[in-house]
C-alpha cells in the first residue's frame, strides 16, 4: 500500500537560503508525525511546499501514491490536504459557526457531505459548539487556536498539517489542544505537526523528525531523536530535556 505522503528528495533554496535539502519521508493514514527545528530551518516552507503554495526546485511529492508535484494548491485542497496558520486570521465580524462553514461547504462541495452538518461535526471535535453564534473577533487565543483547527477539519481532510497550533499558549491550554488531536488518531488522518513546544509533541506524535536549513538531521522515535547529540547542538542546546 502507498503511503498517505511522500516527500521524494524535495529540495527549494531561495538564493543562498536553502529551505529544503533533498528532503525525504514517507506519512502513513492514521500515523502523527512531529516536526521539530530551530527558527529558520525550513519547517513552515516545507508545509508550503506540500500544500503547494511554494513549488520545489527538484524533487516529488506523492499523495497516496499519486505526484502531486505540479499540481495547484486548490486542487491540493480538493484532494484532502487540509491545514492550520502559526498566526489565526479568522473573519472577525462573522460567528464561529460561520467561519467554519466556509471550510465545510468547500469540503461539501468536493465529498457531496452537508456543509451544516460537518461544521456542526468540526465544532463537536474541537470543544467550540457552545461558541457556535460566538464573533470570531470575541474569543481567547486558545479559542482562536481551536476555530483554525476547526476550519481545517471541516474540509474533510485526509492529510492535515498543523503548524505550531500550541504556540503563545499557557501550559493548561496546551494541554487542552493535546486532547483534541490526540483523539484526531482514532480517525484515520495522517497528522504532519511542527511544534516549538517538544513536551507537546512527544506525549502525541509516533515519529519525531527534526530539521535544520531544510535538512533532516534525525528521524525516528521522539525520545530517541531529543537524545541526538545532533540535535541538542543544533536546537537544544546542551543539558536540555525532552
Amino acid at each position: 500500500m502507498a503511503a498517505l505522503l511522500e516527500l521524494d528528495h524535495v529540495a527549494k533554496a531561495f538564493g543562498t537560503v536553502v529551505v529544503a535539502d533533498e528532503l525525504s519521508y514517507t506519512l502513513a493514514a492514521g500515523e502523527i508525525l512531529g516536526v521539530v527545528g530551530p527558527n529558520g530551518a525550513g519547517k513552515t516552507s516545507m508545509l508550503n511546499l506540500i500544500t503547494g503554495s511554494l513549488q520545489p526546485d527538484r524533487g516529488r511529492i506523492l499523495l497516496d501514491g499519486r505526484d502531486i508535484t505540479a499540481m495547484p494548491v486548490h486542487a491540493r485542497a480538493r484532494a484532502g490536504i487540509g491545514r492550520t496558520h502559526q498566526v489565526p486570521h479568522p473573519f472577525g465580524g462573522m460567528t464561529v459557526f460561520e467561519n467554519v462553514l466556509i471550510g465545510a461547504s468547500f469540503a461539501g462541495q468536493r465529498t457531496g457531505a452537508d456543509p451544516r452538518t460537518a461544521t456542526v461535526a468540526a465544532l463537536e471535535r474541537t470543544g467550540l459548539l457552545a461558541h457556535a453564534n460566538t464573533p470570531a473577533g470575541a474569543l481567547t487565543l486558545l479559542d482562536r487556536k481551536r476555530l483554525e483547527l476547526a476550519r481545517a477539519l471541516a474540509s474533510g481532510p485526509r492529510l492535515l498539517l498543523l503548524d505550531e497550533i500550541a504556540g503563545g499558549l499557557a501550559e493548561h491550554e496546551v494541554q487542552a489542544l493535546i486532547e483534541i488531536i490526540r483523539a484526531l488518531r482514532g480517525e484515520g488522518l495522517g497528522i504532519v505537526w511542527i511544534e516549538h513546544i517538544v513536551q507537546a509533541l512527544v506525549s502525541v506524535v509516533d515519529r519525531l523528525m527534526a530539521t535544520n536549513y531544510g535538512r533532516k538531521l534525525a528521524e525516528g522515535a521522539p525520545k530517541t531523536v531529543m537524545a541526538s547529540p545532533e540535535v541538542q547542538s543544533v536546537y537544544l542546546g546542551q543539558g536540555i530535556r525532552a
